[in-house]
């Protein structure tokens, strides 16, 4: 088994250890000449689903240490995005919790086997990955990864953004309703064909923050996960 780094930048964690992040970014080069790409966990991920396995969290990637689980995990246009929350009642998960608090943690890392990869120049281009684990770790190699929840201040951005003209991507909005416990692919559905379509096709931009805002709301109230 393999492993690659990914920076670990805590914005808001919730208590009871739930948190959300990316555990790979997509198409940029790592500090081992390494890109990872669009589609490489696919396979993977519905491999898992289909034997009723998961990918596991450990500690530092040390397989006696196991202290959280995947909730979901998906791909979307930036990386694989996750889920996660640490189990509590276990001393190492707590630790965890208090350290990303403290940003004294670096990195998430992924435990992966290579299944298809090529070249593009020197840079190693990983097209398909089977994947074991994902670990927090101390050193990152990768400074694109973030792990957060949603804060209130993305609230008044989105809508300020959007009475301004200039209203986040589909994707950012989709990352709000993740923080609200939308699952990822349900999240991307309706930021790709409501929020996008209700931006484009307004003319008004009270408007479009009106509707943009009861999508939340109804989001929130559906999915009470966090």
């Amino acid at each position: 088994m393999k492993t690659k780094n990914f920076d670990l930048q805590v914005k808001s964690l919730s208590e009871d250890g739930t948190f959300l992040g990316y555990g790979s970014i997509f198409g940029n080069v790592d500090s081992y000449g390494e890109k990872v790409m669009q589609g490489a966990f696919n396979e993977s991920l519905a491999r898992h689903k289909a034997q009723g396995s998961s990918v596991k969290m450990l500690w530092q990637h040390d397989p006696s240490q196991p202290i959280g689980i995947w909730e979901d995990l998906t791909e979307d246009s930036r990386g694989l995005h996750g889920k996660g929350r640490l189990i509590l009642e276990v001393e190492k998960a707590r630790e965890a919790l208090a350290l990303m608090k403290a940003k004294a943690l670096g990195g998430l890392s992924i435990g992966y086997r290579e299944e298809d990869t090529d070249r593009d120049g020197k840079v190693k281009l990983l097209k398909k990955l089977d994947l074991y684990e994902i670990s927090p770790v101390t050193f990152p190699a990768n400074d694109q990864a973030t792990i957060e929840s949603v804060k209130s201040d993305q609230f008044t951005e989105f809508v300020q953004r959007l009475k301004d003209g200039n209203p986040m991507p589909a994707d950012d909005f989709a990352e709000i309703l993740r923080g609200l416990g939308v699952p990822s692919s349900i999240a991307s559905e309706i930021a790709t064909l409501g929020y996008a379509k209700a931006v484009n096709a307004q003319t008004h931009a009270d408007e479009a923050a009106s509707n943009a805002l009861k999508a939340l709301r109804d989001a929130a109230s559906s999915f009470k996960t966090l």
